[in-house]
């Protein structure tokens, strides 16, 4: 992760950009590996307990139902 936040901070960042942070997603937490992956001595390391899983088929033809439903009533709205 350090060697992505810090190509991103030379090659992409611009003056006035807030500090490149990296994200990191795991099923649990752990001190040490939290410890010793400090990017650029940063103090604003923060760790929590996250619980992944995949959203079934049915899940995610709903959601796309509801997003194509409020854009549209959002285009009617408009009109």
């Amino acid at each position: 992760m350090d060697g992505y936040v810090r190509m991103y901070e030379d090659l992409y960042k611009v003056e006035g950009d807030n500090p490149t942070i990296g994200l990191i997603l795991c099923s649990e937490k752990n001190e040490a590996i939290a410890k010793y992956s400090v990017l650029n001595n940063s103090k604003n390391l923060f760790a929590s307990k996250y619980m992944l899983y995949l959203p079934t088929e049915k899940e995610l033809e709903q959601e796309l139902e509801r997003g194509r439903k409020l854009i549209e009533q959002q285009i009617k709205d408009e009109s």
